[in-house]
């Protein structure tokens, strides 16, 4: 039973958003000051990725860890209210990212997901990973 009012819980999910997240956008300006050319949300490519470099064919999401299931098995039963609704959800989330990256993979993308908190605490080791992995393809190309 939901302890808000549907106009409630409208309002409130209205305000989540799915773009330009604040560890998006650190996450963009990082890999923009340090040269990156990005686009951000290409719809062109399946899945819409938050972040691509489409011509080295590399995917990059951030993923928040409540709506994306992160140790889903441990936090599933902390969800207290509309249990049902949030377990199917969430579960809908992972398949749909698996699914994503199988068919990215598929097509010889390089598909890079990060949780939302590990780009706020290790937000070095991201822009690592991405460059090593711009490099590589930069590489293969040659």
């Amino acid at each position: 039973m939901d302890r808000l009012t549907p106009s409630q819980r409208s309002k409130n999910m209205s305000a989540i958003k799915n773009k330009d997240t604040k560890s998006e956008v650190r996450l963009a300006k990082a890999l923009w000051f340090f040269g990156y050319r990005y686009r951000k949300n290409n719809r062109t490519i399946f899945g819409t990725p938050d972040l691509t470099f489409k011509n080295l064919k590399i995917a990059i999401f951030v993923d928040s860890e409540f709506f994306h299931g992160k140790d889903w098995e441990t936090q599933k039963d902390k969800v207290k209210t509309n249990t049902e609704f949030w377990q199917k959800k969430i579960e809908r989330n992972m398949q749909r990212d698996v699914e994503v990256n199988n068919y990215l993979e598929s097509q010889n993308w390089k598909v890079l997901r990060f949780w939302s908190a590990e780009i706020e605490k290790h937000l070095e080791d991201c822009i690592a990973k991405i460059q090593s992995e711009i490099i590589s393809r930069q590489n293969q190309k040659s």
